[in-house]
């Protein structure tokens, strides 16, 4: 290989590394025309504080991109620990009416779906959307702010959910072979 080439990464190496680094989970949603969309993000970055503003990434296949793409604006729930289920059934590859089914939640100013028994919930403005590859960064200026429920926060880290053990102290996945 030559000194200084830029080769892309072996896919499956970069995503053992990236299971290495633990991430919060929250579920983004957004609402237009009738139809609520949402689905379980852990690429959520704090951007600014002068104004309020955060990042996520939605794959170009998702179908809450769209949605919120349609009402200008997207809500992002932060998960407890106890809220693991919703983690997965927002993951799944699942009509958006059955994502919601029975779950609790209210709406932010703008529609947004805001999920109940949460750490806090945002709604944002989408400020700017950047392709990137196979995803598309959502720039959101937030214009509501919910505090929520005290309780450990629910981590992903190797393929797998932190458990808490005892309740409000958190034990990570153990390493797969």
């Amino acid at each position: 290989m030559t000194p200084g080439a830029d080769l892309p990464a072996e896919p499956a190496r970069f995503r053992a590394l990236m299971s290495r680094w633990a991430t919060g989970v929250s579920v983004v949603t957004a609402s237009a025309n009738g139809a609520d969309a949402g689905l379980t993000v852990n690429a959520l970055l704090s951007v600014s504080l002068q104004p309020p503003a955060v990042l996520v990434s939605l794959s170009t296949d998702a179908d809450t991109l769209p949605v919120a793409e349609r009402s200008g604006h997207f809500g992002v729930s932060v998960l407890a620990a106890g809220q693991r289920t919703l983690s997965e059934r927002f993951a799944r590859t699942l009509p958006s009416e059955e994502k919601f089914r029975g779950v609790g939640l209210h709406r932010g100013p703008h529609g947004s779906p805001l999920l109940d028994g949460t750490l806090g919930a945002l709604e944002c403005r989408i400020a700017r959307r950047s392709p990137a590859y196979d995803h598309v960064l959502l720039l959101g200026e937030v214009v509501h702010i919910e505090g929520g429920g005290e309780a450990a926060p629910l981590l992903y880290f190797r393929s797998g959910y932190a458990e808490e053990d005892p309740p409000g102290r958190l034990r990570l996945p153990e390493r797969h072979p």
